[in-house]
């Protein structure tokens, strides 16, 4: 009898270790100074969110919506995987997008999953129908007072074109002068992000390495392999930062072990 308790208290023990770690939401804070910041954007608030994989959090993704809304955003950016190509239900990852679009300006790029469903068209248009901003290999400027700063969005190079490319498309006519910030997916691409100068890079894809280990970091991720160097955090070289989120949902593996989904909000400061 008492084997049998044990067991039903590990069995208990063990699903309550991997429900938090799937759904216990957390908000990470990031504060970012920079000289090109006009004085206009001097607190102004981008939360980031990420890799969603249709994943649900509250009834009409209620506790993901008033998470986001808890941050006080001025621009929400959506950096793709935004559903999953194992289990495809956009309507369920729209419930929160619909609800975004009343908190902030929503801004959106494609990850490999969209890439993946081959249904990108039909994502773009619903995304749009609810006045999302989305970024295929384009810029948008955003005004306050007079003042300037561009947002770049680029596709997921699964789309045939790779990153410094899309990058050199939604730059167009915008030069390095202005602050600019790219929405990409693929934080293995710092490297590029570099060479392009652009300034602040958000980014997902990593799931966080999905299973951290203490003082270790991520465990795998997906085109980096067996512990990998970009899965969280900020990385900075020269004139770039670059974010990555750990994100919100899973795809193959369905569990996160010690990685519980994030929402990143980064705060800009003028210098």
């Amino acid at each position: 009898m008492k084997k049998l308790l044990k067991l039903i208290v590990l069995i208990v023990g063990i699903y309550v270790f991997l429900y938090v770690n799937n759904n216990w939401l957390v908000t990470t804070e990031l504060v970012y100074e920079s000289e090109k910041i006009p004085q206009s954007f001097d607190g102004f608030r981008i939360t980031q969110i990420t890799d969603l994989h249709d994943a649900t959090f509250g009834e009409n993704q209620s506790r993901l919506v008033e998470k986001v809304r808890a941050t006080n955003p001025d621009a929400i950016f959506l950096t793709g995987d935004l559903v999953d190509s194992r289990r495809y239900d956009l309507d369920n990852s729209l419930q929160a997008v619909a609800q975004f679009v009343d908190i902030a300006d929503v801004y959106y790029v494609l990850g490999n999953h969209e890439v993946a469903l081959n249904l990108t068209d039909e994502i773009y248009a619903a995304l749009m129908d609810l006045g999302v901003h989305v970024l295929p290999n384009e810029s948008v400027t955003i005004e306050r007072n007079g003042e300037r700063i561009v947002a770049l969005g680029i596709e997921d190079p699964l789309m045939g074109q790779n990153v410094d490319e899309s990058i050199e498309a939604a730059r167009n006519n915008v030069g390095t002068d202005s602050f600019t910030m790219l929405l990409s997916h693929r934080p293995e691409q710092f490297e590029t992000y570099i060479e392009k100068e652009v300034d602040l890079v958000f980014t997902g894809h990593a799931h966080g390495g999905q299973i951290r280990l203490p003082f270790i970091g991520g465990l795998v991720a997906p085109t980096q392999g067996i512990f990998p160097t970009y899965t969280a955090g900020v990385f900075e070289e020269k004139e770039t930062t670059m974010i990555i989120s750990r994100g919100l949902g899973n795809s193959l593996f369905p569990f996160r072990i010690f990685n519980l989904p994030e929402i990143i909000t980064v705060e800009l400061k003028s210098k």
